[in-house]
């Protein structure tokens, strides 16, 4: 059974920094593409940023380039989100995504492998 686990999430102020994880089990995790969405209250899931399964392809959303940094340990199963310099329209449940096709994660989302049950970041003004 897949399992995708996110923590990491809670409240911080506004130009604070988190740093999400997302342990990974039940899949060959080195070879699935990585990806992580976000929903904010009353607004549809958005991609965030996805990362090749080599960790040698990178793609990020207009809104957190050059704030979100996301990395991967093939050897822990488990990707990341740094996250700095946060703003509160960055509040939202943030969720992780498993996919064999890297195209998936960033244009298609609705046929992404598998799915966390995602962490809550809050961003206080």
């Amino acid at each position: 059974q897949v399992q995708l686990v996110e923590s990491g999430g809670g409240l911080v102020q506004t130009g604070g920094s988190l740093r999400l994880s997302c342990a990974a089990s039940g899949l060959s995790f080195s070879v699935y593409n990585m990806g992580w969405f976000r929903q904010a209250p009353g607004k549809e899931r958005e991609f965030v940023a996805v990362i090749s399964w080599s960790g040698g392809a990178v793609y990020y959303a207009g809104s957190v380039k050059g704030r979100y940094a996301i990395s991967r340990d093939n050897a822990k199963n488990t990707v990341y989100l740094q996250m700095n310099s946060l703003k509160p329209e960055d509040t939202a449940v943030y969720y992780c995504a498993a996919d064999l096709d890297y195209s998936d994660l960033h244009k298609s989302p609705a046929g992404v492998d598998y799915w966390g049950k995602g962490t809550l970041v809050t961003v206080s003004s």
